[in-house]
């Protein structure tokens, strides 16, 4: 569970990174103080929260089982071996 919520917040982090390091190497040296001070928040938010909304769409429309498959939980088969879950 931890790993998908890191995953949505490096997704929401992304555009401004991208921003951050694209202000770093287009400036120059001695301007290079205060790089979010004028930084477009609201619109690096926007695209943050549009790329997690991509992702878990994308995410759930291509991931998971068939309709009427049913999902059987790991369990302790033949001989005490742990069984994956599997979808039937």
């Amino acid at each position: 569970m931890i790993r998908v919520v890191v995953e949505n917040i490096v997704l929401f982090l992304l555009p401004t990174a991208i921003y951050v390091i694209y202000v770093l190497l287009t400036r120059k040296q001695h301007e290079k103080a205060g790089v979010l001070d004028d930084a477009p928040f609201f619109w690096l938010m926007l695209a943050g929260t549009g790329l997690v909304f991509l992702v878990l769409v994308a995410f759930g429309t291509t991931s998971g089982g068939k309709p009427g498959q049913v999902y059987v939980p790991p369990h302790l088969g033949t001989g005490g071996k742990i069984e994956p879950g599997e979808l039937k």
